[in-house]
This record gives C-alpha cells, sequence and structure tokens, in this order.
C-alpha cells in the first residue's frame, strides 16, 4: 500500500491535557476531506471523553492500523496501548508515563513498518514524564533515538504563510548564544533544504538566514556573530549549491512582503523563529521534525492542562497537522519514487 494511502498514526500525548479532546474534534471534522487517522490510546479513555463531553462519536478499538482506514468514515479507529491512564483532566500523574511513551513507540513502530503513513503527536507534559525517568530534552530528540541516532532531528515551524527553522532550540537564551556556531548552521541549512526539496515539494528553496544581534550587528557595532560566524556559514552554503541569504535584521524579515522572497526563515534561538509563527497563525501552526526517515508533525501547542475535560479547546493546529503530515508523506514518497 502506497504512503498516500496509508492512514496516520496519531499518538495518546498528555492523558491529563487536551490531546484526547481535541483528536475527537479532529475526528468530527473528517467531511472537510481530512486524512484517515487512528489514535494510539485507551479506547475506553475516549469513550468515556466523548460521553462527558456530550459528544456522539463512536470509538472503535482496531487490532492493527490496516483496519483504520475502513473504519474512519464511521468511528475514530483506535489501537489500545494496553495501559489504562489515571490521570484526571488538568492533573497529570507520573504513572502515566509509560503509556505516554508507549504510544510514541508504537506509532513510530507503525510508520517504520510501513503500516502507517505518518506520525502525528498529541502534546506531552515533559515535566511529568521527567519525573518519571525520561531523559530526552522533549519529542524532538527522543524521535531522533527512536529513528536509530546518529541524527541530527531539526525542528520546523508551518504555517501557510511562514516556515521557520530555530538553530538552537530549547536552551536558555545564554547558552544558546555560546553554543551558536558555523557547523551548527550548515547542518540545519542542509537538512532544512533538503526537507523543503523532498517534503514540500519545492525544487529551488531559499532559505532566509537572520542575524542573532538588533540590526543584524550593524557591521560589527552590535556583536560580531554575524562577522565571524553566521556569515561564513552563508557563504559555505552557496558554494554547496544551497540558496541561503542573509544575515537579515530579525526584525524586518517577517513582514508579509518579506516573506513572500523566501521559503524559510533560518533563526538563530527558539523565540526569534517561534514568536512571529505563533503572532500570524497560533491556533494553526504546525511543529515538522526534520531530518527523520519518516514524518513527523505535531500541533505547535501545548497541554493546555488548565481547559482539558472542557471541550473549549482548538483542535485547528491537530487538523493542520494532520493535513501536513499527509502531504509531506505523499511529496516524500513521490521523491522516493524519482530517486
Amino acid at each position: 500500500m502506497s504512503a498516500m494511502a496509508l492512514p496516520i498514526a496519531l499518538t495518546m500525548g498528555e492523558p491529563a491535557g487536551v490531546g484526547g479532546e481535541i483528536a475527537l474534534k479532529a475526528w468530527l471534522a473528517r467531511a472537510d476531506g481530512l486524512p484517515s487517522f487512528y489514535l494510539r490510546d485507551d479506547p475506553e479513555r475516549l469513550a468515556g471523553l466523548a460521553y462527558r463531553l456530550g459528544w456522539r462519536i463512536p470509538v472503535r478499538a482496531i487490532a492493527n492500523p490496516g483496519e483504520a482506514a475502513e473504519i474512519f468514515p464511521a468511528a475514530l479507529p483506535v489501537a489500545p496501548t494496553g495501559l489504562s491512564p489515571r490521570a484526571r483532566p488538568g492533573q497529570p500523574d507520573p504513572a502515566d508515563a509509560p503509556a505516554v511513551i508507549g504510544a510514541i513507540d508504537a506509532a513510530v513502530a507503525d510508520v517504520r513498518a510501513g503500516r502507517a503513513a505518518a506520525v502525528v503527536t498529541n502534546p506531552i507534559q515533559k515535566d511529568n514524564l521527567y519525573r518519571a525517568g525520561f531523559r530526552h530534552p522533549g519529542h524532538t530528540e527522543y524521535l531522533a533515538e527512536l529513528a536509530g541516532g546518529g541524527i541530527t532531528p531539526v525542528m520546523m515551524l508551518v504555517c501557510p504563510e511562514l516556515r521557520v527553522v530555530p538553530v538552537t532550540i530549547h536552551l536558555p537564551l545564554r547558552r544558546a548564544i555560546t553554543c551558536l556556531n558555523m557547523a551548527a548552521i550548515v547542518a540545519v541549512a542542509r537538512i532544512t533544504d533538503a526537507a523543503l526539496r523532498a517534503e514540500f515539494g519545492i525544487p529551488a528553496p531559499v532559505l532566509a538566514v537572520a542575524g542573532l544581534n538588533p540590526h543584524a550587528g550593524e557591521a560589527g557595532g552590535l556583536g560580531r556573530e554575524e562577522i565571524e560566524i553566521i556569515e561564513p556559514a552563508i557563504a559555505t552554503l552557496r558554494r554547496q549549491g544551497i540558496d541561503a541569504r542573509g544575515p537579515f535584521a530579525a526584525d524586518t524579515m517577517f513582514h508579509a512582503e518579506a516573506r513572500r522572497s523566501y521559503d524559510a526563515a533560518l533563526c538563530m534561538y527558539h523565540d526569534q523563529a517561534l514568536i512571529p509563527i505563533k503572532t500570524i497563525d497560533f491556533d494553526g501552526g504546525v511543529n515538522v521534525t526534520l531530518g527523520l526517515p519518516f514524518v513527523r508533525t505535531s500541533p505547535d501547542h501545548g497541554t493546555a492542562l488548565g481547559i482539558a475535560g472542557k471541550g473549549t479547546a482548538r483542535a485547528g493546529s491537530l487538523i493542520a497537522a494532520l493535513r501536513l503530515a499527509a502531504q509531506m508523506a505523499a511529496a516524500r514518497t513521490r521523491a522516493e519514487a524519482r530517486g
């Protein structure tokens, strides 16, 4: 079965958060051309959640992902994790960590075995997993390990009007600056360029590279990182055939006209990338992990414990993540077919 015909594997995420209810809401939007998906979760938990929220949503347990596409039009397919979460809405329980991590493991195994087209991950509560012994900073790093190690995962945030990639991710700002180097910029840009070609179908991507300092350093007057690190990295990329441009002042590269001049913005630290995309499309942004041997997307928001169980969480970002995962899987299949 081709990747385009396979269902998408959606993970449980933090059971005390909004993952379950936005998954239910996403299934309700299936008539809008949503790709078929199934959850790695507890069917009884989801059925009970739908009942408490007053939503008439049939939940069907499946024995294998191959059943999902046929069941999806009439019921939400759920592949059981074998563990029943103990958490209540808004109240995470560290005892649920094996179920949360097990859902991720199973979804990745499904994709790698050709049973699913892509992985979409519901948000996890990282501090709850840390208390249970989870030793990875987050999803991105754990997925890289599941992929076999030796992989540099790259985080991209996507909405219809913008793609951003931070070179440094979950680091204190002081440490992000000291960790920034030419090799990291080149590595992240190369992975981004390859993904834009293979998974987004862009034959000649343009990368706009942000400066680190105000006004991109003002020719060294406001910092020398642009001169000593960023400009040499851009020169290296251009010698390698990658259309990298900049460094640009970050305060002038995200308005509408500027965005039309590039396919992705390479940013130097977390907030430099995430503030513009969340300002432009807070509810519809998608988190994508590049550099993996499989497609992975996620809603670009957290577990929202404060509103969990109320049925008010918006499913727009999850729906966008499911759509983008299907599009990326199809593009990757076409790229592989072309060799």
